[in-house]
């Protein structure tokens, strides 16, 4: 019996299409990519940010080929191709957390490669601790609110994710995380509040609730080039949204809701 993702539309669509034929050259960083992922998206979203040439590769980690399982094991995306210009040869990394930290270390700031974390070295940690209550606490509140089945179950997500919001949205210095400078805190919730129109058609979701700070900054992210450039066109990521929303997704994020654990 095949996966119920198996089938999914297998390459983007729309700005996230454009974005794509711009970077079919070969390069030494290659993204290994899957247009639908949040995870992978804000990997996307840094590259881009950052100004860092790429070759876009689309895969469905629901078929797997073999030089992408050499590169991850895991079979998970996105995953970053790192060619060696001597031999060749090449290495891989895996884990967004990880890969935004390695795309912020690539190149020192400068207007040709902006950096994704602010130069003082306290305001860079707090972006990392807020980079992890975004993972913590807003994420996992998102995927119980999609997945969660009974009133009882969505109604108290719906509230972990509001909260986990209003903290966040508290330490805003707008118009983004740092104020003018677009940090790894706005690339690591932007894709996740991209997809935020079907908890509110479908969960009950009101932003509002959050406050009116939140709206603004939400609005900012949204009007994001990189977002926007990145993202491919609402009917195709509601396909997939709506096998979360029955519980019936198959990524490993989707069984690990299901089974009560930590995201992975």
């Amino acid at each position: 019996m095949p996966m119920t993702d198996e089938h999914i539309h297998p390459v983007a669509t729309g700005l996230a299409k454009q974005t794509v034929d711009k970077h079919q050259e070969k390069q030494d960083i290659v993204l290994w990519s899957g247009w639908f992922c949040p995870f992978n998206q804000r990997i996307w979203m840094a590259l881009e940010e950052r100004k860092i040439a790429y070759h876009y590769n689309e895969v469905n980690p629901y078929k797997k080929e073999k030089h992408f399982l050499d590169l991850n094991p895991l079979g998970l995306v996105p995953t970053l191709e790192i060619k060696s210009k001597s031999d060749g040869s090449s290495k891989a990394l895996y884990e967004s957390d990880v890969l935004v930290e390695y795309i912020q270390d690539l190149y020192p700031e400068s207007d040709e490669h902006p950096s994704i974390f602010p130069s003082d070295t306290y305001d860079k940690s707090w972006t990392r601790l807020n980079v992890q209550h975004i993972s913590k606490k807003i994420i996992p509140a998102y995927f119980k609110l999609q997945q969660f089945q009974e009133s009882s179950d969505q109604e108290k997500a719906r509230e972990e994710l509001y909260q986990g919001l209003k903290t966040l949205t508290d330490r805003v210095k707008l118009p983004f995380f740092n104020g003018d400078q677009f940090t790894a805190v706005d690339l690591s919730l932007a894709p996740f509040v991209r997809r935020f129109y079907n908890l509110v058609e479908f969960r009950d979701l009101d932003e509002s609730k959050v406050g009116e700070k939140w709206l603004k900054y939400r609005e900012n992210l949204m009007n994001r080039e990189s977002l926007k450039n990145t993202s491919s066109e609402d009917q195709y990521y509601t396909e997939i949204l709506e096998r979360y929303l029955k519980n019936e997704a198959q990524s490993e994020v989707a069984k690990a809701t299901r089974g009560g654990q930590s995201l992975p």
